[in-house]
C-alpha cells in the first residue's frame, strides 16, 4: 500500500510539472504572438502612412494648381527622350510607381508617346509606348489591388464613398467578377487609380482583375498615339519633307480611335445600368419574399393559437 502511494504522488507530482512546463510554453507563445503582431501592425500602419501622405499630397498638388509632381513627370520625359533604349525600362518603373502613388497617368502615357515617336518614328513609337505604358500601369494597378486589400482597406473604404456605383455593382463583381471590372476598365465611371484600390475591397478575385488589365489598352493606345502625333507633326515641322502624309496618317487614326473608344465607353455604360437595374430588382424582389414570409408566419401564428383557444 505505501508503495502504491508513492507511485500515486511521483506520478502526481511528475503530472503536475508537466502541466506547469505546458502553461509556461502556452504562454511563451502568446508573449512571442503578440509580439510579433504588434510589428507587423506597427509596419503595416508606418507603410501606410507613407503612402497616405504620399497620395494625399499627389491629390492637392493636383488640386491647387501647384504642379510639382507635374513638372517633375516632364523633366523625366525629357530624360526618356534623350536616353530613349534606358528610357523604356525606367518608363515602365516610373509609371508603376506613378499608378500605385495616386499620381495621375495622363501626362506620362501622351509623354510616352511623344518621346518614343521622336525616337524611333510614329510606328514604332505607338507600339513601344503602348507596351511600357501597359506593362507599368498593369504591374502599378496589380500592386494597388493587394495593398487595398490587405494593408491600406480601411482607408479604402473611404474612398468608395465618392463613388456611388460602387455600392451597385460590388454585389455584380461576386457573380461575375471579370465581366463587371472589364466593363469598368473600358468605361471611364471610376478613375483608373481609384479603381486600381476599390477593386481590392470588392470580392474579385486577384485573377479576374488582372486578366480585366487588357481592356485598359484600347484607352492606352489612343493616348499615346495622341502623343506620338504631336511628336509626328512637330518633327515633320521642324524637317524639308512634306507633312501631307503624316497629317492624313494622324487624322484618319485620331477619328477611327475616338470613335471606337466613344463605342466602346457608351456599350460599358450600358451594360453596367443593366447590371444595376438587375441587382436593384433583385433587392426588391428579396424585399417583397422577406415580407411575404413575415405574413406567413404572423398568419400562421394566429391559425394556432386559435386552434389552441378550440382544443
Amino acid at each position: 500500500m505505501a508503495a502504491n502511494s508513492m507511485e500515486v504522488q511521483t506520478n502526481l507530482s511528475s503530472n503536475h510539472e508537466m502541466i506547469n512546463n505546458t502553461t509556461e510554453q502556452v504562454d511563451d507563445e502568446n508573449i512571442n504572438n503578440k509580439t510579433s503582431s504588434k510589428g507587423d501592425l506597427a509596419k503595416k500602419l508606418l507603410v501606410a502612412l507613407i503612402l497616405g501622405g504620399f497620395i494625399t499630397y499627389a491629390i492637392i498638388d493636383a488640386a491647387t494648381g501647384v504642379n510639382n509632381i507635374s513638372t517633375l513627370v516632364d523633366d523625366f520625359l525629357d530624360w526618356v527622350e534623350e536616353n530613349p533604349t534606358e528610357g523604356v525600362f525606367a518608363f515602365i518603373g516610373v509609371y508603376f510607381v506613378a499608378t500605385v502613388l495616386f499620381i495621375p497617368g495622363t501626362i506620362l502615357t501622351l509623354g510616352a508617346g511623344f518621346v518614343f515617336s521622336n525616337a524611333f518614328g510614329l510606328g514604332v513609337g505607338v507600339l513601344l509606348g503602348t507596351i511600357a505604358v501597359f506593362i507599368g500601369a498593369s504591374l502599378g494597378a496589380v500592386t494597388s489591388f493587394v495593398l487595398g486589400r490587405f494593408l491600406l482597406r480601411d482607408w479604402v473604404m473611404t474612398l468608395t464613398i465618392k463613388f456611388q456605383i460602387f455600392e451597385a455593382i460590388d454585389i455584380a463583381l461576386q457573380e461575375n467578377g471579370f465581366k463587371i471590372m472589364s466593363l469598368l476598365r473600358l468605361s471611364p465611371i471610376i478613375p483608373f487609380n481609384a479603381l486600381n484600390y476599390i477593386g481590392g475591397v470588392t470580392s474579385i478575385s486577384f485573377r479576374d482583375n488582372a486578366l480585366a488589365m487588357f481592356f485598359v489598352l484600347p484607352g492606352s493606345i489612343l493616348y499615346v498615339f495622341l502623343g506620338s502625333s504631336a511628336g509626328s507633326l512637330a518633327d515633320s515641322g521642324s524637317s524639308d519633307d512634306d507633312p501631307t502624309a503624316t497629317i492624313i496618317t494622324i487624322v484618319f487614326g485620331l477619328v477611327f480611335g475616338i470613335l471606337g473608344i466613344a463605342a466602346t465607353s457608351y456599350y460599358a455604360k450600358k451594360e453596367l445600368n443593366k447590371v444595376i437595374e438587375r441587382n436593384q430588382m433583385q433587392k426588391s424582389d428579396e424585399g417583397i419574399d422577406n415580407e411575404q414570409n413575415g405574413n406567413e408566419k404572423v398568419e400562421g401564428g394566429e391559425i394556432s393559437s386559435a386552434g389552441d383557444e378550440y382544443v
